[in-house]
């Protein structure tokens, strides 16, 4: 049970450090950077210029292949740690929680966005 709590401790670690590592190599490999600008028009009458960012990779990269590797290794290694949670053994979810937090504090730090709108675990 112990070495069950370390290895479930160890992958919530793992999962943290996978998400932010997604992050940083897709902020390095953003390439095709795009401004949009459109007129919008203002409160009392002006026209203000409204300008969006769009930032993609090509679909057949290296790098969007690594990152479509990565994002189902992460996939998986959630919905793991999902159905050990849902075990309802206290250890087992104290391990998933504390690596969880560890991995937070670990990783995270540097993060800007505190809200991520493709966790698949939350």
């Amino acid at each position: 049970m112990v070495g069950a709590c370390i290895g479930v401790f160890l992958l919530a670690v793992l999962y943290e450090g996978l998400k932010i590592g997604r992050e940083f190599l897709l902020r390095r490999n953003q390439v095709n950077v795009r401004y949009n600008s459109m007129p919008v028009p203002g409160a009392d009458g002006t026209v203000l210029m409204e300008t969006h960012k769009t930032v993609g990779q090509r679909m057949l990269s290296l790098a969007h292949f690594l990152q479509t590797f990565l994002h189902i290794i992460q996939v998986v290694v959630s919905y793991f740690l999902m159905l050990v949670f849902m075990t309802y053994n206290g250890y087992l979810c104290i391990a998933v929680a504390a690596g969880a937090g560890l991995g937070y504090f670990l990783f995270s730090w540097k993060k800007a966005v505190v809200v991520d709108i493709t966790e698949h675990c939350h």
